[in-house]
């Protein structure tokens, strides 16, 4: 009998690209929605053909409840958040509700259906994964950051991941859950929306190079990330779940690339010269400013046998190809560029 996942967050970047690992892996794979007249779902349903949905929203708890009693899943990935950065401080209060309390509201519906109570045993148990984030560590104390680094949050949305990323170590320690989280460095694609930097660059190329803008406008140049490729870090949460023991992982390049960098290698992939068209813009930068992130990956590497596999230049060629083929077609720039 194929083993059946439950993914919240399925209409986002990841929650696509890990619904397609786990469909060539042999899962059943089910996907929380909200409602069917987002039009996300039925372009996820064009793509992902053999995913079957489930309603239920992260902040109604009788409504996770209901789906994990329906789906009976083996597996539950929570990918569901408000995860644009800037916009935590403008909703910080729907961010720590979606962000945060959903991992508590996920993480009760798996112990209320699984009957688990505490000092129990994770063997035989729904097997949990909570998708952290780097943006916990923040202004960071050391770098690279690995699994002991100290968190020190610089956003509404760093502070709700960093209290999810606490909780399912409490639900594991307290009730024996096999529950985990992956803490994820800057991972992208030509499915990341257009309001995420990466995007906002490969459109703003794009959009250049079909002579349909002279300039494009971006924040903080300075800022470094390590950037790797979406499809790379799903098979990390996978592989995550299939642990004997259940432990938290680190996951990155290792390798730091800033906000310059990146422009630089967008317009060279479409033979332009960055200097011409981008414009600093003081209005861009963040309330609080995360400077640098740099993953160490190598519990992952050598527990887990991880690596990733497309390096940053062919990651951003990537994305500005299918952009210019996005827009040369027509397409809506404001949805993610491989959806149908």
């Amino acid at each position: 009998m194929a083993r059946r996942a439950l993914i919240t967050g399925i209409t986002g970047q990841d929650g696509s690209y890990l619904a397609e690992h786990l469909l060539r892996e042999g899962y059943e794979v089910w996907g929380l929605v909200r409602g069917q007249a987002n039009p996300r779902v039925s372009r996820m349903r064009k793509l992902l053909a053999d995913v079957q949905v489930v309603r239920g929203d992260l902040l109604d708890q009788g409504s996770l409840i209901s789906a994990v009693e329906r789906v009976q899943p083996d597996e539950v990935y929570n990918l569901g958040a408000i995860s644009f950065v800037p916009m935590s401080w403008e909703q910080a209060e729907l961010t720590a509700e979606v962000t945060g309390m959903g991992v508590l509201r996920m993480l009760e519906a798996i112990r209320v259906c699984s009957g688990v109570s505490r000092g129990g045993t994770a063997g035989g148990q729904i097997r949990f994964y909570q998708a952290s984030s780097s943006e916990m560590f923040g202004q960071v104390s050391e770098t690279p950051q690995n699994e002991r680094t100290a968190f020190h949050p610089r956003s509404p949305y760093g502070v709700a991941k960093a209290y999810g990323h606490f909780l399912t170590q409490n639900y594991r320690e307290s009730y024996g859950m096999y529950a985990v989280s992956g803490i994820l460095f800057n991972h992208e694609s030509p499915r990341r929306g257009a309001e995420f930097v990466t995007r906002k660059v490969s459109l703003g190329v794009a959009r250049i190079k079909l002579g349909l803008a002279d300039e494009l406008r971006l924040g903080n140049l300075e800022a470094r990330r390590d950037w790797g490729f979406a499809g790379d870090y799903v098979r990390a949460m996978h592989l995550m779940l299939q642990a004997g023991v259940p432990e938290d992982y680190v996951i990155g390049t290792g390798h730091m690339k800033s906000v310059r960098e990146l422009a630089e290698a967008a317009f060279a992939a479409a033979g332009l010269d960055w200097e011409r068209y981008v414009v600093t813009d003081q209005a861009l930068h963040r309330p609080a400013e995360v400077d640098l992130l740099c993953a160490d990956p190598k519990k992952a590497r050598v527990q887990l046998g991880w690596e990733p596999t497309v390096p940053f230049d062919e990651l951003v060629a990537m994305m500005v190809e299918s952009d210019i083929r996005l827009l040369s077609e027509g397409g809506d720039h404001d949805q993610d560029s491989s959806w149908p």
